[in-house]
């Protein structure tokens, strides 16, 4: 009796449609748990010690926390209001550090872990994953011995690393990436930071504000690849930070000397007690034995995916930053959601034009849509307006009028094209952007709708009044 119970769940278990999911990510989980909602079994392969990818253990979590101690810290040093006493705060990094790693571990407890502990549909298989075929993954695991895998749909989602620029002596160098700056028990007097872009600029400003002296060296300008003047301007805030900002400035060889770093540059020299190097990240692919299967990538070595998250290979998908999608956490778990359900008979696409993004930098960068360059690029007519945040009764209240707002418009129909925020707060102000954008609304629509008084979102309001009128001479509320 017993024996024809086994053979009835065995049965079942063939039955049962098997998804194979290499990477323990948010992407990797949010596949998972859609797959398992969907009726099939899931194995989820992951090589690393702990569960739960980037965002959680070494990304948004630990950068956020820094991110707020930092500005925690920012405000008692120096506050904008004439009754409040400014004192030098005192600073633990190390507490700090201890903190960070407790709320991860937390984080990744309930988000992750509990989530595979309850879910009977999903396994855990420790290992490093390696295609045999399309419906095969050799599985390595850390004692040695290698598994195999036979999975009917498989899912990559094995993240990214850090990319590592190739200047003579930097490896012989004890360089941090973002990882070794998130957790570093103590902080540096001085620090070079290589890299202008969003995790290099975020961290430059945290060790700023938490005491340290800190400068960044650019290649071409900060934010090269967004509208110009988001990097004009929140080079104009940092300036008044004494974060120094190198534009146009390459080193060609770095060395160590035991105790501090020396830059060679198109400048001259610089030195620091520590350096950290953030200069993009890569897609995790290399070891997958994707030319096994066909999966085609780019040059970097993404996966290119449609928007249905299907690689080049039949009942192969990929999401998140190993594949050619923007490097966000919210998009790769979008992107996994969809693969879920496209694996188990759905047909899920995931439209990414009204991608809202945010840079934590104080004043934030918050975007969406097209840049006025990128509208001219695409044929459009443009016509574009920008409100200094000096406008926006709020950031006068809070006597934090550093930014702006502009919104990118189709002059023959009004209709929002894209929006760049340089606020305080701007990541708060940017899903009603990419609102109006969605739901095909114009300056004029916009103008219209009522905005809370007194709130920074308010400011897309007047900005968007600014297409027809002159903001100065309204009154406040005037609708």
């Amino acid at each position: 009796m017993t024996g024809n119970n086994e053979d009835n769940c065995c049965s079942r278990e063939s039955e049962q449609l098997h998804v194979a999911i290499i990477g323990s990510g948010s992407g990797a989980f949010a596949c998972a748990i859609k797959a398992a909602e969907n009726g099939a079994r899931v194995t989820m392969i992951e090589g690393a010690d702990i569960i739960g990818g980037c965002c959680v253990n070494v990304g948004c979590v630990p950068s956020k926390i820094l991110i707020r101690a930092a500005q925690l810290a920012h405000q008692q040093r120096e506050n904008p209001f004439d009754g409040i006493e400014n004192n030098p705060p005192k600073i633990s990094r190390s507490l700090l550090m201890a903190q960070q790693i407790s709320r991860v571990e937390e984080f990744r407890s309930a988000k992750y872990q509990r989530i595979l502990d309850n879910n009977r549909a999903l396994t855990l298989l420790k290992g490093y994953a390696r295609f045999k075929d399309e419906n095969t993954l050799f599985v390595k695991k850390s004692e040695g011995t290698e598994e195999e895998v036979h999975a009917d749909r498989i899912l990559i989602a094995t993240g990214s690393a850090p990319t590592i620029p190739p200047i003579k002596g930097l490896a012989d160098t004890p360089y941090w990436t973002s990882t070794e700056a998130l957790f570093e028990e103590e902080l540096p007097d001085s620090l070079i930071v290589i890299g202008s872009s969003v995790v290099a600029i975020e961290i430059a400003q945290a060790y700023a504000r938490l005491g340290s002296n800190v400068t960044i060296l650019a290649r071409h300008t900060l934010l090269y690849a967004e509208d110009p003047l988001l990097g004009e301007k929140l080079s104009e805030c940092f300036e008044k930070e004494d974060i120094r900002v190198l534009n146009n400035m390459q080193a060609n060889e770095i060395s160590h000397d035991g105790n501090s770093f020396s830059l060679n540059t198109n400048e001259g020299i610089l030195k620091a007690d520590k350096l950290l190097v953030s200069t993009g990240r890569h897609a995790n692919t290399v070891q997958l034995g994707l030319e096994n299967v066909g999966v085609e990538t780019d040059k970097s070595g993404a996966i290119l995916v449609n928007n249905k998250m299907e690689t080049s290979t039949a009942n192969i998908y990929a999401a998140g930053d190993c594949s050619n999608m923007p490097q966000f956490v919210y998009v790769a778990a979008a992107a996994g959601s969809r693969a879920g359900i496209n694996m188990t008979g759905g047909k899920a696409r995931l439209d990414l034009s009204t991608m809202p993004a945010v840079i934590f930098t104080d004043p934030q960068v918050a975007t969406v849509g097209l840049t006025e360059g990128q509208a001219v690029t695409e044929g459009y007519e443009v016509i574009t307006r920008v409100l200094d945040m000096e406008n926006v009764p709020r950031a006068l209240a809070n006597f934090e009028t550093d930014g702006f707002i502009k919104l990118v418009a189709e002059k023959p129909t009004g209709k929002i094209l894209g929006a760049q925020i340089l606020a305080h707060e701007g990541g708060e102000i940017i899903q009603s952007a990419a609102l109006a954008i969605h739901n095909n609304m114009t300056v004029a629509d916009l103008a219209g709708q009522l905005f809370p008084y007194l709130t920074m979102v308010e400011g897309l309001k007047l900005c968007a009044q600014t297409f027809s009128k002159d903001v100065k001479e309204l009154s406040c509320c005037a609708g």
